[in-house]
């Protein structure tokens, strides 16, 4: 007879995360010695302090085999609740609720701060205990979970698909700008990204051959709202054009700014965007070409756009999904499953585990030699890193009557076995 495994999803969604759910429970299915049943956390965290749980086994397989190809996290729903040291009722809620249903294995689906309440829970069952395997499944767009050297995780699912998409959409800025430059001379694209530079970093992906006038600033770079508008001068007075990505973490002052449940900034909620900061200082400054600046904030689009998701990426975060099960059932708790890359010309990974503690909180950001001596570009070292990840084929998404058929799982709850309970953070 074995235990119930139970999945969970924390912090933003990605174009793959729910292939690497899709991983999770059919890995799980090749365990039936060792699993029994296989829930999913409503919301992530939220869901199982508040007993809300769906059994995934119970789900149509045809809806299941369709989570490999839906962004997003609509499938079974992420929140940003943030478990601190001093929340010990909610560490107490979610051991209570894990006993109640004979969860024997916790797959948390997430980024760094996802991993240290991955590493959080496993310590307390332990304490109590319990017997629960552990099992951290990496998820982040922003690529900065791990260590500086590449050793512990290469990349992180979700970011080849970030990547894919501002490689593609900035060629067709690029072509907007060629068209629309004599009344519109800077565009100002503002990409994801607080602390690493990973996302904007990729938009060089669209032109990799530097022949548009392209400048990326990320969060490394070292520049500022001056320095910005004396290189992007320059490029207008030999191109009369100018494409400006910057980071959302770039400095440019107060932004009003607004903060989700883990304490980060919400760019999205914040009373200005960067991008709008950065074309209204250069439209107040003035130009040596015609025109004005312009700016975009793609925002979420970036991490929930199904088309331009890489099939490399899809692959990958399937297949760390089903590895994470495979160290839980095969090598116990206090894992984070990882891919790094193997070596030689042609691109491959090979799937392995790394201690939670060390990717716990971890925050790493795009290596200084990656960044060009001006601090406007990236290096061609990043470029050869990146360009396997986004892919060379468009994902094989199901379209009916015109539109991409995503997965619909039915949202019914298992039967509760534990009193009803509010949150710490909703009190």
């Amino acid at each position: 007879m074995g235990k119930n495994a139970l999945v969970a999803q924390s912090g933003g969604p990605s174009p793959v995360i729910n292939a690497s759910l899709e991983g999770v429970l059919e890995a799980c299915r090749d365990y039936p010695n060792h699993i029994d049943n296989v829930y999913a956390a409503w919301h992530g965290v939220e869901g199982i302090l508040q007993e809300q749980l769906i059994d995934l086994g119970a789900q149509p397989r045809e809806e299941t085999e369709l989570l490999r190809y839906t962004p997003a996290a609509g499938a079974i729903g992420t929140c940003r609740y943030k478990l601190t040291p001093e929340q010990g009722e909610d560490f107490e809620r979610i051991i209570e609720v894990m006993c109640a249903h004979d969860v024997g294995y916790f797959f948390y689906i997430g980024g760094n701060d996802s991993m240290d309440t991955a590493l959080r829970v496993g310590r307390l069952a332990r304490q109590h205990g319990l017997d629960l395997v552990v099992t951290g499944v990496p998820k982040t767009i922003d690529n900065d979970v791990g260590d500086p050297e590449f050793k512990l995780i290469d990349h992180t699912p979700g970011y080849g698909s970030a990547a894919r998409y501002w490689a593609s959409i900035i060629q067709s800025i690029n072509e907007e700008s060629r068209g629309i430059s004599t009344s519109e001379c800077v565009c100002v694209l503002q990409a994801m990204g607080r602390t690493a530079g990973f996302i904007p970093a990729a938009s060089r992906l669209g032109d990799p051959d530097r022949e548009m006038p392209l400048q990326i600033y990320t969060t490394e770079s070292g520049h500022t709202l001056e320095s910005l508008a004396d290189n992007v001068n320059r490029e207008l007075i030999g191109s009369g054009r100018c494409i400006v990505v910057v980071s959302e973490g770039f400095d440019v002052g107060s932004l009003g700014e607004a903060h989700d449940g883990f304490g980060h900034i919400e760019y999205g909620a914040s009373r200005f965007a960067v991008a709008q900061v950065v074309a209204n200082y250069l439209n107040e400054r003035g130009y040596r070409a015609r025109g004005q600046a312009t700016w975009q904030v793609p925002g979420v689009l970036q991490r929930s756009t199904s088309i331009y998701a890489s099939n490399v990426d899809i692959d990958e975060a399937y297949e760390v999904g089903r590895k994470a099960v495979e160290i839980g059932v095969e090598e116990g708790s206090g894992w984070m499953a990882t891919l790094l890359r193997t070596e030689g010309e042609t691109y491959s990974v090979r799937y392995d585990k790394a201690p939670l503690e060390k990717v716990a909180n971890s925050v790493r950001h795009l290596p200084a030699e990656w960044i060009s001596q001006d601090g406007l570009d990236v290096t061609d070292d990043f470029v050869r890193y990146a360009r396997p990840l986004i892919g060379d084929d468009w994902p094989p998404i199901r379209i009916e009557n015109g539109r991409p058929r995503f997965a619909r799982l039915t949202v019914q709850f298992i039967d509760k076995k534990s009193k009803d309970y509010v949150p710490v953070r909703f009190l």
